[in-house]
């Protein structure tokens, strides 16, 4: 078993729209990770679907890397809803 690749597993719950991470597991295919996350990770029926995905599959920004990818949204005025006049005649927007 320690030679099984690591799964990383998401569930969406029935109230949810959106995978939450939930956790990890070993397994040594993708039908016995959703197997196995089915039984750790929704023992009492609250998802509605599972995703298992490898960790090694996973790419992911470091935190050194904040400033390169996020920062520059903050130069786009045009996304900031002080940049618009809004008529008189709308209430709510």
């Amino acid at each position: 078993m320690k030679d099984w690749p690591l799964w990383e597993v998401f569930i969406r719950s029935r109230h949810g729209l959106a995978h939450k991470h939930v956790g990890s597991l070993h397994a040594s295919d993708a039908a016995l990770a959703l197997a196995n996350a089915r039984d750790v990770y929704t023992r009492r029926g609250e998802g509605v679907s599972i995703w298992v995905v490898r960790s090694t599959d996973i790419i992911a920004s470091a935190p050194g890397d904040k400033a390169i990818l996020f920062d520059p949204s903050e130069d786009k005025v045009y996304r900031h809803p002080t940049f618009y006049d809004v008529p008189d005649e709308v209430d709510n927007l």
